[in-house]
């Protein structure tokens, strides 16, 4: 019996020991796991000097900024138990002067001075001129430390994120991913043998901004010549005195790559133009024609906001899409096919007019649909077709009556083609084929009542069935010769985005312009230059 207690005593122990040393094994990871997520897990980011419980509350009685600011300013040094992230033992960091040079570029990008403080800036003379006094300036320490951190949550919430109104308000409908900037802030301050740190934008913004830079540069040299409208179309051979200029102009903007001054219009300035007119999305006849000079003679400013406009909507695009999407951009007429992460190829489009706009937003192609039934919209039926509505009609037009309405049968002269392919929205937009081939060679091909018209739609076909062993052109093409509507399921499916861009930086690093078709830029003007 004595022999039994007294086991039981020892495995009792055994029990409590083996307990206290996995409750003291799970406080340990706790408290492993929450230094991982803050700054000071990094002897890279020990910080020696630390803020007064009260500096913080003080510092904002007196700088007004909004709560989630102020918000995620308190957040940020509650995480580094109070540290200073910009200033050290040692003095000033890298990252404070990088984020300085940042706010300065900002400053001449954009023309804009709300990050500029005198107070900040006066502080930075300071630390700059005698560090080590400065260091020991305890109130000055703490306000310099707290104006770079709410600068920075200030500066990333504009210039990251972009305007706080709601994109769908300015009619895009494509979301937007909320970004960490503490984390981003983080990433500034332990990454001291870096010069800059990655944006947390799209390649497409950082390409643009470099070409904004460019024209600031072009606009402030005062180099850029206007020219009078030719009384004539002029060509190859011609001889007219405004030659020299439109040789200048184009010299500038890099079309023509070699420099000329006589008024002889030479095969070169052909050339020249053909390229100025390619990114202006022009008929490239290599002319001098009204609409190439006036082109030509849109001012450098307007040029500027343009850009600056279209960096705003990029700052709404995710910083990474997927590999392999499909992107429409309406402005520009054109399905661009991106496999990869690169781009495969594209073709031209026909998009909604004015009256019926295609939307912006975010799909994903789930089916393929072979010889399509169109169903007439509501809207095209009761002011397009039911004011002539008669059998002669429905039979001349391969049409029959359906559901209250009417259904144009599958065929040749089917007002989709022979092709669509649907990705599930509220708006009613698809892309499909047009037995009206003629309009892709159209310049402007702002036609349809909102549907997207893909020029090249079998080879889109075959291209989203690629990786099925089973299709081929071959048996499309019997499926075309039944005139059965036959659906085909895309597993996985595949993004498309609708975008609306009139200014961008194209995968051969060109800068495009293009007209505003729905007038969007005037009003995302209106909501980024408004006094």
């Amino acid at each position: 019996m004595k022999y039994k207690i007294n086991r039981l005593c020892f495995l009792m122990l055994c029990l409590i020991a083996f307990s206290i040393c996995i409750s003291c094994k799970n406080k340990q990871t706790k408290k492993n796991k929450k230094k991982s997520i803050t700054a000071i897990s990094s002897k890279e980011n020990y910080n020696d000097i630390l803020l007064d419980s009260n500096s913080i509350p003080l510092f904002f009685k007196h700088t007004k900024v909004n709560d989630s600011i102020q918000n995620a300013v308190i957040g940020f040094y509650k995480e580094r138990d109070m540290q200073f992230a910009w200033i050290n033992s040692k003095g000033l960091t890298v990252g404070a002067n990088n984020f300085y040079t940042q706010l300065r570029n900002y400053k001449n990008d954009f023309a804009d001075n709300r990050f500029i403080n005198a107070k900040m800036d006066s502080l930075l003379d300071d630390i700059n001129d005698n560090e080590k006094e400065f260091l020991g300036k305890k109130k000055d320490l703490e306000q310099l430390e707290l104006l770079l951190t709410t600068t920075f949550f200030q500066y990333a919430n504009l210039v990251f994120a972009g305007i706080t109104n709601e994109p769908k308000d300015l009619q895009w409908y494509i979301p937007r991913k909320k970004k960490d900037y503490t984390a981003l802030l983080e990433s500034m301050i332990i990454n001291e043998d870096r010069e800059d740190f990655v944006e947390p934008v799209n390649k497409y913004y950082t390409s643009l901004k470099a070409k904004l830079r460019t024209y600031r540069e072009i606009e402030k040299s005062g180099r850029y010549p206007i020219v009078q409208f030719p009384k004539k179309v002029m060509a190859v051979n011609d001889n007219d005195s405004i030659i020299p200029k439109i040789k200048v102009q184009l010299q500038i903007l890099g079309d023509l790559q070699i420099a000329e001054s006589s008024t002889i219009f030479t095969d070169s300035l052909q050339f020249a133009i053909k390229h100025f007119q390619n990114r202006m999305g022009l008929t490239e006849n290599g002319l001098l024609d009204k609409e190439t000079i006036y082109e030509l003679n849109v001012p450098l400013a307007l040029r500027i906001k343009q850009m600056m406009i279209n960096m705003e909507r990029l700052r709404w695009v995710p910083v990474k899409v997927e590999k392999d999407y499909l992107l429409v951009n309406i402005p520009e007429y054109k399905l661009h096919i991106f496999e990869n992460d690169q781009l495969s190829w594209e073709t031209n489009i026909v998009v909604g007019k004015a009256v019926s706009q295609t939307n912006i937003f975010k799909g994903n192609i789930s089916e393929i649909v072979f010889n399509p039934y169109w169903y007439v919209p509501y809207s095209i039926y009761k002011k397009e077709i039911k004011p002539r509505l008669t059998n002669r009609y429905l039979a001349r037009n391969n049409m029959e009556r359906y559901n209250g309405g009417v259904r144009q049968k599958p065929g040749p002269q089917n007002s989709l083609g022979r092709i669509k392919f649907l990705f599930p929205n509220s708006y009613n937009i698809y892309l499909h084929d047009t037995p009206s081939k003629s309009l892709f060679e159209e310049t402007k091909r702002g036609f349809s009542h909102g549907c997207i018209r893909v020029q090249e739609p079998q080879k889109l076909a075959l291209y989203l069935l690629r990786k099925d062993k089973d299709w081929n052109i071959e048996k499309i093409e019997a499926i075309w010769k039944t005139n059965i509507e036959t659906p085909v399921k895309l597993t996985p499916t595949v993004p498309v985005y609708i975008v609306y861009f009139t200014s961008w930086v194209d995968s051969k690093g060109v800068l495009n312009f293009r007209k505003d078709l729905y007038n969007l830029d005037k009003k995302l003007d209106a909501e980024i230059f408004a006094k």
